[in-house]
């Protein structure tokens, strides 16, 4: 999975005209940057994970560090090297959002955004969801990640719990798409508990 991932490392893909179809997304997806930028630090080893359980392919946990709380629900079974995850964080429980992460050979010297390419989003036999989907590194970070711009994740959330599989591809410019496939199976009761635990800390904590 590495090397799929370094290959694409190197595209610099720009779609002006999907791009501009996806404009009003992009507005709403500005509120949680900042909060994808900090779930994908959570994963580094400063963050502790705790409440861990097993939901048949999925997980649901919790990342803190000091005051700060993260929640996720997350898919570790499907691939050895690469995760999908749901996440969301205290205060903002009504912005969570997508994360895939694969594994590299080497951690990462520097945090940024690698490139911005057209994605798409299937579960099952449902319609395929076009989007776009954010590669970012964090420095210290042996994690190639990869943020979704959705417009309604409340409506994909609905489908994950009720689902068989999300099938995720990627533009890869002029070589064939970079496709993976993700296992539901578990999936509704792990978002279910991330989400309760998520708005029982915000009640704690008013």
């Amino acid at each position: 999975m590495a090397h799929i991932i370094t290959a694409t490392v190197a595209l610099r893909f720009h779609s002006s005209t999907l791009i501009a179809m996806l404009a009003p997304m992009f507005v709403m997806a500005a509120m949680v940057i900042s909060l994808m930028v900090a779930t994908s630090m959570a994963s580094a080893a400063t963050f502790n994970t705790d409440d861990v359980a097993t939901h048949e392919h999925w997980q649901s946990m919790t990342l803190s560090l000091g005051g700060e709380r993260h929640y996720r629900a997350i898919e570790t079974h499907s691939y050895s090297d690469a995760t999908l995850s749901l996440n969301a964080t205290a205060g903002v429980c009504d912005l969570p959002w997508l994360e895939m992460r694969v594994t590299l050979e080497q951690q990462q010297g520097e945090s940024r955004a690698v490139n911005l390419v057209p994605a798409r989003l299937r579960i099952d036999e449902q319609p395929v969801i076009d989007t776009m989907a954010e590669f970012i590194t964090e420095r210290g970070d042996d994690g190639f990640y990869a943020h979704f711009y959705l417009s309604d994740l409340a409506a994909l959330m609905d489908d994950m719990r009720q689902g068989e599989q999300l099938f995720l591809g990627f533009d890869q410019e002029q070589r064939e798409p970079w496709y993976m496939t993700f296992s539901l199976q578990g999936a509704d009761a792990a978002i279910n508990r991330m989400l309760a635990e998520c708005k029982g800390a915000e009640y704690t904590t008013h």
